[in-house]
């Protein structure tokens, strides 16, 4: 069993992206002889300032998220994105499963071989969660054994299960996804990713994350 925290990592950005939606937005109005090298930034801030998002989606990310499956649950609501997504039902995992730390939990990451040799830890809650994903994949394995396949032994896997999943939207939908996955409303293992996320897509596209706040 291995004991892991989640991650992102942004795989793919649309090369020079303001200057893009610039040359998008300019279109509308046949504008683009005021493009110039250093326009493209003023342009998009007026035009996300203004509610004008049509336009920001001609720009696009795509994300690679390391997360449990309760997160990725609530990722795939979003409807405007593709996902390619690590399948329980054809990933055998009888060597040993992932599960993810949530936040609450205060564990490290780590493998953990014999859960009797484990470092106790103070908590009683934590002890808990520690044994329920080390029961269930001990009855996973098991089912395994038995003849079952990965996709009928998957059914006993808890949501704290590891997955991995890539995530391709436009840069409005990312604006829509941060808005609401960033809010003190949201669980607290989507903004454990979705926080550090925003700021880093924030520091590689200018003024179009700027003014979502949590």
């Amino acid at each position: 069993m291995i004991l892991v925290k989640p991650s992102f990592e942004i795989l793919a950005i649309s090369e020079n992206p303001l200057p893009l939606i610039e040359l998008a937005g300019r279109t509308c109005y046949k504008s683009e002889d005021k493009i110039t090298p250093k326009s493209a930034m003023a342009f998009v801030d007026m035009v996300t300032r203004r509610g004008h998002h049509s336009v920001i989606e001609h720009a696009f990310a795509t994300v690679k998220i390391i997360c449990d499956r309760g997160v990725t649950h609530e990722i795939v609501r979003h409807r405007l994105c593709s996902f390619s997504q690590e399948s329980t039902r054809y990933c055998n995992y009888k060597g040993g499963v992932t599960f993810v730390i949530p936040p609450w939990v205060n564990l490290k990451p780590c493998e953990v071989q014999q859960i009797d040799k484990f470092p106790n830890t103070t908590c009683q809650a934590d002890w808990n969660w520690l044994k329920a994903i080390h029961m269930a994949e001990g009855e996973y394995v098991h089912l395994l054994t038995l003849n079952w396949s990965p996709q009928q032994a998957r059914s006993v896997l808890p949501n704290s299960t590891k997955t991995e999943i890539v995530i391709t939207a436009n840069v409005r939908e990312w604006r829509h996804i941060f808005t609401l996955r960033c809010s003190k409303a949201a669980h607290p293992q989507m903004r454990e990713v979705m926080i550090p996320l925003h700021k880093e897509m924030k520091s590689i596209i200018p003024v179009i994350f700027d003014d979502i706040e949590y």
